[in-house]
């Protein structure tokens, strides 16, 4: 563009002038042509899926102004969204990666950290989970060569069946690592109860329950904050979302320290991106075998990665931070709304429940078919009748082609007990979505076409 061109666009306008202007015409951009589908009725054949983004143009400003800014990596929107999200789980620290995924990655490798001294996870330590979940809560005991311990879980609350916690544990046992299935918590008394009898590390991945509650030691506790490490992910179907993006979280100082290093390329300095010589001794200390002075910046002391997130989706992240409250209720209301206009059917479909001490913030409404009733000619007639729906993940983990390699080997993985239950889920369980953006007739609709479904068998 020549001089011209940039008269006819911004005139006389200086910088911050024209940066405010693009905003302005951003917000206006977004309120005209996005969302747009949103006040429409509900037609009888429209598709509707089981999540979706739900955002206006605050969520575009952010990301514009992040994007005007140009500072491509994590930066001062990272940073916002870090301190606002510790404070909404009520924690001390919190730190933004790039999905849910990395965040299990990043809590499960702080816990093999040297730091930790006797309490590390070695190779061959055990870590006791649940195989009717989904595979990235797992994938980072096997590649670290841990070994995961699969006990079986419970029907209508999907979570891990604690009577069978203590028949799965060995003398290597190191950690418990589950999911709050679906929103659902697991039951957080008894499993904490556990890992303080014996010693254990907990990790929540939250990453399908941000804003769920447990009434635990008196008072109100949010899922994530209870365990050792808690994780979310940000992912567009999940309870907020910026595209990409995780995050794992904590109170203790040292697990919050060995996760910023092992995030950031496992580096032992702690500078900011663009930032020198923070703690005043960049060329003035001894680290390993390393020569005296070798420059911080560069020392390394644990195996590491780049999880860092961008501004851009950070700043997207604070907008949604700001709304998330009321997506968790809007989730409640709208599974209330599935529940009591399938209660006339629970004589063929087993409705979800939430577990005792909990208040949920539901990522979707889950079934059981009966015995004798095919799972798959009730889906086919739903999603053929437009509904979009979903299995529970994995069903049972270690039935999937990835065990194919190793399957029945029990130095690489553990089953403790028949997982019946598990079992279930992999050949009778669905689940339809909740999310905020989902209307009450378009709710009324896929209950109906469940219940047609259900009376075509």
């Amino acid at each position: 563009m020549n001089e011209m061109d940039y008269r006819e666009f911004f005139g006389d306008m200086n910088e911050q002038q024209a940066h405010e202007a693009i905003l302005k015409l951003t917000a206006a951009y977004c309120d005209r042509y996005h969302n747009t589908e949103k006040d429409k009725p509900y037609r009888e054949g429209d598709r509707i899926p089981y999540a979706s983004r739900v955002y206006d143009h605050e969520e575009m400003v952010n990301l514009v102004d992040s994007a005007l800014e140009f500072w491509l990596t994590t930066g001062r929107y990272a940073r916002e969204f870090e301190k606002k999200f510790a404070e909404y789980e009520n924690v001390r620290f919190a730190s933004l990666v790039n999905s849910g995924s990395s965040a299990n990655l990043l809590a499960f490798m702080t816990l093999t950290s040297p730091l930790l001294g006797e309490r590390r996870i070695r190779r061959g330590d055990e870590v006791i989970t649940v195989a009717a979940g989904f595979p990235t809560t797992v994938t980072p005991i096997l590649n670290y060569g841990a070994v995961p311990v699969f006990v079986d879980v419970t029907i209508p609350q999907y979570n891990v069946d604690v009577t069978k916690l203590e028949g799965a544990l060995s003398d290597r046992t190191k950690a418990v690592m589950l999911a709050h299935t679906l929103g659902n918590p697991f039951d957080l008394e008894a499993v904490k109860a556990f890992c303080k009898k014996h010693g254990l590390w907990l990790i929540e991945d939250n990453c399908d329950a941000l804003g769920s509650r447990y009434f635990l030691e008196d008072r109100w506790q949010l899922t994530g904050a209870v365990g050792d490490i808690g994780t979310s992910s940000f992912y567009p179907p999940h309870h907020m979302t910026m595209g990409e993006g995780g995050a794992t979280y904590t109170s203790d100082p040292l697990l919050h320290k060995i996760m910023r290093s092992i995030r950031d390329w496992g580096r032992d300095c702690v500078c900011e991106s663009g930032q020198d010589n923070r703690c005043g001794h960049r060329f003035s200390g001894q680290f390993g075998e390393l020569p005296f002075g070798y420059d911080h910046k560069y020392v390394y002391s644990h195996f590491g990665y780049n999880l860092q997130a961008t501004d851009m989706q950070a700043a997207v992240g604070c907008a949604q931070l700001k709304k998330f409250p009321t997506f968790v209720e809007k989730r409640k209301a709208n599974w209330k709304v599935l529940y009591e206009n399938l209660k006339d059917v629970s004589d063929r479909l087993i409705l979800p429940e939430a577990a005792e001490h909990s208040d949920p913030s539901w990522f979707g409404f889950c079934m059981t078919v009966a015995d004798g009733i095919d799972r798959t000619k009730v889906i086919n007639y739903v999603e053929d009748h437009g509904v979009q729906t979903r299995l529970l993940f994995a069903g049972n983990m270690v039935k999937q082609p990835c065990f194919d390699g190793f399957r029945g080997d029990d130095r690489i993985y553990r089953v403790s007990g028949p997982l019946t239950e598990t079992d279930r889920i992999m050949t009778n369980t669905f689940w339809i979505g909740v999310y905020p953006g989902m209307t009450e007739d378009r709710l009324l609709y896929m209950a109906k076409t469940v219940k047609e479904a259900l009376r075509q068998q």
